[in-house]
């Protein structure tokens, strides 16, 4: 069976993967979304104790999926893995750095006499909750938008500012995605305390917070989509070059229509949930509002992949830009992970026994204050 698996159909299914597991990366960002939240949503200390709980049993979920993703991106494409941390490192740290707090955070944030004090461990976890989404988006907004590398014939990269990443902070485009996956996590973190916690005030306070944040993702989301959808962008021609092309995204849309089906549900998906919360009070939303996530974050990488598209353009050298064929890991690389990833399905099996496990009551502040089970 081995023989009969083509390199490009490898290539190509794990591109599929990793897009997946970037998609689900993204929904599972409401943890962060959540963080963000302790210091502007709570009325008292006992709100928050609650939102830092419903949060702090979920981040694990977050941190392993994390982990995943980056495991099958740069085991699947380890030129990526080479040029962007041999490159961009400073972004990469950066994006490291808070979430090592994070989990520094829920580790001792409850533990009896802590030297900082717990409020230095909520400021980790703000810093978490802002700062991880945004820079996750502007990483991913230069898979559309570029960066400044070179390649050489041994494949060593140079870094063409001196920056090395942090130049992506500088594009209108990548800021429009980073600030959109921000109040996209936060509007499901809003949802999801909407659907896991018990206290009548906090839900009054969700709600006014939601109808914010979801204007603020919805603006910058249809910022960015519109940027790139009719912007110069980079295609692989026929004899293997890289080429600018116009409106290459928009034309990946059209000529993938399955993909434009995905976009399309993901979003109405995502405005179900949001409309069902604010306007008729359910308090379900945040499972539309992820499944929209999941479909519409899934449409954006299988556009910046496919068709061939360059997942990682050079604006220093066009030539160096990768994609998912010269990226690549070996066909034997890539063949047996192919037999590895059967276990995927069993893992999300696992992890939605284990989040109904843990979601089987929803949070009260007399839960809290009882001691019962762990608290953060």
């Amino acid at each position: 069976m081995t023989a009969m698996i083509t390199h490009i159909f490898l290539q190509q299914y794990w591109w599929v993967i990793v897009s997946i597991l970037a998609s689900l990366l993204v929904f599972l960002m409401f943890v962060q979304g959540g963080q963000g939240l302790i210091f502007s949503l709570p009325g008292n200390e006992s709100q928050k104790r609650m939102i830092v709980n419903a949060m702090g049993r979920k981040w694990e979920f977050t941190f392993t999926t994390l982990v995943t993703f980056g495991g099958a991106f740069f085991a699947s494409f380890p030129l990526f893995y080479a040029t962007s941390f041999g490159g961009a490192y400073w972004l990469w740290i950066a994006i490291l750095f808070s979430f090592t707090i994070q989990a520094v955070a829920y580790e001792y944030r409850s533990k009896p006499s802590n030297l900082l004090g717990t409020r230095t461990f909520d400021i980790f976890l703000y810093v978490n909750g802002m700062a991880g989404p945004f820079l996750i988006g502007i990483a991913v907004a230069t898979f559309f938008t570029g960066a400044f590398f070179r390649l050489d014939f041994m494949n060593s990269v140079t870094w063409a500012t001196p920056l090395h990443g942090l130049e992506a902070l500088l594009s209108g485009k990548n800021l429009a995605l980073g600030l959109a996956v921000l109040f996209l996590s936060r509007t499901n973190g809003l949802l999801y305390l909407i659907n896991s916690v018990e206290d009548e005030d906090l839900l009054v306070r969700s709600r006014n917070k939601l109808i914010i944040n979801s204007i603020a993702f919805l603006l910058f989301f249809l910022i960015f989509l519109f940027s790139i959808l009719f912007m110069e962008g980079f295609a692989v021609s026929d004899d293997g070059g890289i080429v600018k092309e116009k409106f290459k995204y928009l034309h990946n849309l059209i000529q993938m229509p399955l993909v434009l089906i995905i976009m399309l549900a993901g979003v109405v998906a995502l405005l179900l949930g949001i409309g069902i919360t604010v306007f008729r009070g359910e308090r379900n939303g945040i499972w539309y509002a992820g499944a929209g996530t999941v479909l519409a974050v899934l449409a954006l990488m299988l556009i910046a992949g496919f068709n061939n598209t360059p997942f990682y353009p050079s604006l220093h050298d066009h030539a160096s830009s990768l994609t998912i064929e010269n990226a690549s890991s070996s066909r034997f690389t890539l063949s047996t992970m192919f037999y590895v990833s059967f276990i995927i399905p069993f893992v999300i099996a696992y992890i939605w026994y284990a989040w109904k496990s843990i979601n089987r009551k929803r949070i009260t502040g007399e839960e809290l204050e009882g001691g019962e089970g762990h608290v953060y």
